[in-house]
């Protein structure tokens, strides 16, 4: 940087040359640029140097190259800019375009979505996603949800020269690796003792056993529970003993107000489509259900084109999810109290299963498959899973408890006195 001419006025406190637009404040010596930018608004731009100021002015002027649409984005709120986001996400799947709808209604239109989107800045956007997990007491998923659709929808702003940058950008894993974030809840694996005692219970209690078919293939093979309510028999080769999983059932309202229905939805993501072999336990199962099917007669609904249901109704009718749920519920508070007196005629201790949902079962699958094999990719092919991550985080849970049994027993063996 040269010395300026005796023709300059505005100098620094050294010396040099201030541009047009720059100053420097009397009291801390810091530097200062002016300037208005794209929306009429001023800004200030605050350096310790000369030289770090110059550098900051140079992005600022990169970005004002930018041919912006500022009138456009000078009046276009949040919500304006999702609705105009989900109006063009003609490819979404009914349910999913409804979930997004649902969670931005409840969370955000009346509040965070009224802000003008060129006033919205990376700390505007994490707090606000701090009050919906604290104050709110959101769950992360949820929240993850609302920012899986804000973010594509700022994406878009951006291609369409409204905004320069996304607010939205590593704000949720930030937000996870903050100090006092509060981690989900760790997922509910059945222990081997409380699985074989619950399906043993299931298997012979005369009010159950009709549940055992269905939720000895849901521990069996990790299934979804919209996965396995969703199979046909022409899914189910008995000779090879494969499964195919390639559609879901699903019950729910398809339009916002609109009431719940069944219907077929495919897989999410590439892997959900898949093929699981078929245990022996599995099998037995399966058959079992064929056995009360040829009684009580087969699956007669037809959903979307699709019809041969594998498992039926009293009334010949597919199950739904919260019926399934809700025996489960059952079927454990009447294990317990059974084992209760059991154990004390036996003289031991019950084997009390803890209360657990039908995703639970795919928990407990999944983790009797990370404790026999240790080929991930294997492991994550059968379980269906998009990303690696998730099986990674099961596959370490259960190698943890593992060690952490093994050092146990190796207590008072040590050392021999």
């Amino acid at each position: 940087m040269s010395r300026p001419s005796s023709k300059d006025t505005r100098k620094d406190k050294d010396g040099y040359v201030l541009r047009k637009g720059e100053s420097q404040k009397k009291g801390d010596g810091r530097y200062v640029y002016t300037y208005t930018d794209g929306y009429k608004k001023r800004r200030f731009v605050y350096a310790r140097t000369l030289s770090e100021l110059r550098e900051k002015e140079k992005k600022i002027r990169d970005d004002m190259t930018f041919d912006l649409d500022y009138a456009t984005a000078s009046q276009m709120t949040l919500n304006q800019l999702f609705d105009r986001y989900m109006k063009q996400k003609y490819n979404l799947k009914p349910s999913v375009m409804l979930n997004y709808k649902n969670n931005y209604r409840n969370h955000v239109r009346e509040g965070f979505g009224k802000k003008k989107i060129v006033n919205i800045r990376y700390t505007d956007v994490k707090i606000f996603y701090h009050e919906l997990l604290i104050d709110k007491g959101l769950s992360v998923s949820t929240v993850e949800n609302i920012n899986n659709a804000i973010h594509p929808a700022f994406n878009m702003a951006i291609r369409d020269q409204l905004l320069i940058r996304n607010p939205t950008d590593g704000i949720m894993s930030e937000i996870k690796q903050g100090k006092g974030f509060k981690l989900p809840e760790k997922r509910i694996a059945l222990s081997i003792p409380e699985q074989k005692s619950f399906m043993d219970f299931l298997y012979n209690d005369k009010e159950y056993r009709g549940w055992y078919p269905i939720i000895a293939v849901l521990v069996g093979t990790g299934m979804r529970i919209s996965e396995c309510l969703g199979l046909r028999w022409e899914d189910v080769d008995m000779k090879e003993k494969l499964i195919s999983v390639n559609h879901t059932l699903e019950y729910g309202p398809l339009e916002e107000g609109g009431k719940c229905v069944k219907y077929i939805e495919t897989p999410k993501t590439e892997a959900g489509n898949r093929t699981i072999p078929i245990f022996d336990e599995v099998f037995e199962a399966i058959l079992l259900e064929y056995q009360y099917q040829k009684c009580l007669g087969f699956c007669k609904e037809v959903i979307d084109g699709y019809s041969g249901f594998l498992f039926s109704t009293a009334e010949n009718k597919t199950y739904l999810q919260t019926a399934v749920n809700n025996a489960i519920h059952r079927a454990i508070k009447a294990h317990n109290a059974q084992e209760i007196i059991k154990a004390e005629v036996e003289g031991r201790a019950p084997i009390i299963v803890p209360d657990f949902s039908a995703h639970n079962l795919r928990h407990t699958f999944c983790t009797r498959l990370c404790e026999v094999e240790q080929n991930l990719k294997v492991i994550m092919d059968i379980m269906g899973h998009h990303d690696i991550r998730t099986t990674m985080e099961i596959y370490a849970e259960v190698k943890k408890e593992k060690k952490q049994e093994v050092l146990s027993n190796l207590q008072g063996k040590l050392i021999i006195r």
